[in-house]
């Protein structure tokens, strides 16, 4: 009898400590700030990470697309927080300042923003930045890029001088040259006569202009093609002239099965799930949060055999394996030069102002430590091998 006493005390408590755990957690409604909708791939990424996050947590999500990078944002979250939204995200660098103005105007709601720079100067409690080390991702693809050059090469459909990648790029922000430099260092990492050309179309979606410039890439002799835009327009050309690229953001496997290499992706529901969990559980959010390999927030898409170079999949894992090892870091300064000589030392601009003065020294022990001390991409140096077709964006 005392023992099923004992049980049944147990148990009491079991239950008690369960309903306190539940009185104590906070009821999350979390609304998001899309600058595009579905058709933009970058866009789709965040989309579906988002309701797979709230899905898995059981709660609602409230989706707004189409969002400028103006006072249209700040509208959008304040219609949020009316809505009776405790978590408003936006997924746009231009969304900042104006995600910022609301966050000052509403404490009591948590304001986390992608690929901005500010949260950690502007000492707001309900204002954070996330972004992912995403260059580890590019560097991945460009090794798939760099071994298909080698193929090209290999076949005799290319001399090794000829070894020319092509980057359609949207603008030219420290997001967008982060990821074209790691791209270009890890093709050089196994192609070492490879070069690069850079083009730029001032638009982060605009599918024409996309299609326009990767064309241009491909007049000038570029014979594996990658990018950082947000449309199909790019790869679709790549597909109709049967020229391997490498994407982002998402497979291409069924619109491009023959040209479609691989792609690199930020996974965002890590992020998602852990700032509803924080909010849930009157936890502080990460004023600046960087996903990593570890956290699977940088991750590949299966690779596409098709059109892979043999041994393309070794590769990259070896190259995941030494970069979770911590033996290979991306922007290893003894792999580049800036104008024929060895980077040794430099100042970036972390502590973003109005000039974007440079202010802290951010290579050490041999490398450029990107994404360290604070999570947007800060590495903006134009190294040698690759030649930038237009600086206008």
């Amino acid at each position: 009898m005392k023992k099923l006493v004992s049980i049944v005390m147990a148990l009491a408590l079991i239950l008690c400590a369960c309903s306190a755990a539940f009185a104590e957690t906070t009821p999350v409604k979390a609304g998001f700030i899309f600058l595009h909708d579905e058709n933009s791939t970058y866009d789709l990424n965040f989309i579906n990470a988002a309701k797979a996050a709230c899905e898995k947590l059981g709660i609602e999500p409230i989706l707004k697309t189409g969002i400028p990078e103006g006072q249209e944002c700040y509208e959008a979250a304040m219609d949020l927080v009316d809505a009776g939204c405790n978590i408003v995200f936006a997924d746009s660098f231009g969304h900042e300042s104006y995600m910022i103005t609301a966050a000052k105007e509403c404490p009591d709601v948590q304001f986390c923003h992608a690929t901005g720079t500010r949260a950690h100067t502007e000492g707001l409690a309900n204002f954070h930045n996330a972004f992912a080390s995403i260059y580890q991702g590019r560097y991945l693809g460009g090794i798939a890029a760099g071994l298909k050059l080698n193929q090209l090469i290999d076949e005799g459909k290319i001399t090794a001088d000829q070894a020319k990648l092509g980057y359609v790029g949207a603008y030219t922000y420290a997001e967008v040259i982060s990821g074209y430099t790691s791209f270009f260092l890890g093709a050089r990492s196994v192609c070492p006569t490879a070069t690069m050309d850079v083009s730029f179309t001032g638009s982060w979606y605009d599918p024409s202009k996309e299609e326009e410039h990767a064309q241009t890439l491909l007049d000038n002799g570029c014979v594996v093609i990658s990018e950082h835009a947000d449309s199909m327009g790019a790869p679709a050309l790549c597909e109709a002239n049967n020229v391997p690229f490498v994407f982002y953001n998402g497979s291409a496997a069924d619109a491009c099965p023959n040209t479609y290499i691989v792609a690199s992706r930020i996974n965002w529901e890590p992020y998602f799930e852990y700032i509803i969990n924080c909010v849930a559980n009157g936890e502080a959010i990460d004023t600046d949060w960087t996903g990593t390999l570890a956290t699977e927030s940088v991750l590949l898409t299966e690779l596409n055999e098709q059109a892979a170079a043999p041994g393309t999949a070794e590769a990259i894992e070896a190259a995941k394996a030494a970069m979770e090892a911590g033996t290979l870091h991306v922007f290893d300064t003894a792999t580049f030069t800036v104008n024929g000589e060895a980077l040794t030392s430099y100042q970036a601009d972390v502590d973003t102002d109005d000039a974007y003065t440079p202010d802290t020294e951010v290579i050490a022990d041999g490398y450029f430590h990107e994404s360290e001390f604070r999570s947007a991409p800060y590495f903006d140096v134009q190294i040698d091998g690759i030649t930038l077709l237009d600086t206008a964006f």
